[in-house]
């Protein structure tokens, strides 16, 4: 029986998750708009024999106070799908995975963007399809409040349809270049969409070639019951929330349970929970690192997490007594206020504390040497609680260094991660299938 592999994410937000890893001794304080920089992580990354590089992205600067908003490097970054080509032309095998929002970017375009990056990267693009939970962003795309909850997975699951359809608009071996006598492509091997939804009017067909993969790898995150199921309808690879082994057990069986039962094979959706790791030469060195990371988010941003997190502003709240009981729902993200509920009801945290927590990185954490932490890797592959992780790096260049150097070699030696990619394409290194053209039969020449 062969033994099975972890598959890794690097999270890229576009660097780390942490708020104060850019206050990190020796770290990069531009690294969000460095694109010198992103190039040398991309390349680390692949010398790692990392599936992909994810960059998150936002359509809104944060919608936090100025007290916080002024403490935070997310609020410049480079466009995903305007940096990620530029990646594709430094690396060979890495997955390039950008977010795109579903509720607020028109389907054409979105088709068209990774349809392009698929095929500059020669089959590396993943699309994360979000809904996007901010409600700042609402403003900058014409509207006055953000779409409902229910209403953005409704939509999305038709966006999935109409992208995805796109991408099929022409067949593999459409284009015939037949130079002798001028004709360029095939009309029998072109489908018009068509697409009139209830969200969305889109006619077709896509102006540019069928992507390599087929599809960019579809990626999606989201722990609600709308998300799961979403994910379970339509993802590849899902980016799960890192929390309790228990409770990533649960996710898992979950969403590849519901994958079975509308007939699709669970082993072509990866569930890559975050996974936060900071390496250390010992426990203790790994603890002082977190806890001098940690130390360096200030009280006025750790609240604006909160705040983002439940989608009601937590400054009101009394920083030393338990959360409130009476915690309005929002439209924001309902996975998010659920998490950090069931934290500060878990361990009877106070809200200076889930500050605390949420304010650096409140999610799963793994410290300690290489060996401890392929110990925690191990275990979760093992026992179903994921297929791989999404690892975020508490700081670069140093943390990303530590993990590429110290726990690759140690996964590796354990026969649990690739010692070379297996294909050249993101689904031929995630052992995903390449999707057939709904449209159109595969010709023997194309198959090949």
């Amino acid at each position: 029986m062969t033994q099975k592999k972890l598959r890794l994410g690097a999270f890229m937000r576009p660097v780390s998750i942490h708020t104060a890893a850019w206050r990190y001794p020796g770290g990069t304080p531009d690294a969000n708009f460095n694109l010198k920089a992103l190039v040398k992580y991309a390349q680390t990354l692949e010398r790692g024999k990392f599936d992909a590089f994810f960059m998150a992205d936002h359509l809104a600067v944060l919608n936090m106070p100025m007290d916080a908003l002024k403490r935070s490097a997310t609020v410049t970054s480079f466009d995903p799908l305007t940096l990620l080509p530029a990646l594709a032309m430094a690396t060979k095998h890495l997955g390039l995975i950008a977010t795109a929002s579903s509720t607020f970017e028109p389907a054409y375009t979105i088709a068209r963007r990774f349809a392009s990056l698929d095929h500059i990267s020669e089959g590396r693009a993943g699309w994360n399809l979000v809904t996007t939970s901010n409600p700042d962003a609402a403003l900058n795309f014409g509207l006055d409040d953000q779409m409902p909850h229910a209403e953005r997975y409704a939509r999305a699951r038709e966006f999935f349809d109409v992208v995805t359809g796109l991408w099929d608009s022409w067949a593999d071996d459409a284009f015939i270049r037949d130079v002798e006598n001028g004709v360029y492509f095939d009309p029998s091997r072109l489908h018009v969409l068509d697409h009139k939804g209830k969200y969305l009017k889109v006619r077709g067909p896509l102006n540019i070639a069928r992507p390599v993969q087929g599809w960019p790898v579809i990626v999606q995150a989201g722990a609600s019951d709308a998300g799961r199921q979403l994910a379970a309808e339509t993802a590849e690879m899902v980016f799960a929330a890192g929390g309790p082994i228990e409770g990533a057990r649960a996710f898992y069986a979950d969403v590849k349970g519901r994958a079975a039962k509308i007939g699709r094979n669970p082993d072509h959706i990866k569930i890559l929970p975050g996974a936060f790791v900071v390496v250390g030469d010992s426990l203790d060195e790994a603890k002082e690192k977190r806890a001098r990371l940690d130390s360096l988010v200030n009280y006025d941003s750790s609240i604006a997490a909160v705040s983002m997190a439940l989608g009601v502003d937590a400054r009101t709240f009394d920083p030393d007594k338990p959360l409130p009981d009476d915690i309005p729902e929002t439209e924001a993200s309902k996975s998010g206020r659920e998490r950090v509920i069931e934290l500060g009801r878990r361990e009877n945290l106070t809200v200076r504390q889930i500050a605390g927590r949420l304010g650096g990185y409140g999610g799963l954490g793994m410290l300690g040497t290489p060996a401890m932490i392929a110990d925690q890797m191990e275990e979760w592959l093992a026992t179903e609680a994921c297929d791989g992780f999404n690892v975020m790096f508490p700081y670069l260049p140093g943390g990303l260094d530590d993990f590429v150097d110290k726990v690759v070699p140690e996964l590796q030696r354990r026969g649990l991660f690739r010692t070379e990619y297996e294909g050249t394409t993101l689904r031929e290194n995630l052992g995903l299938p390449r999707p057939e053209n709904r449209f159109f039969a595969a010709t023997a020449k194309a198959a090949e």
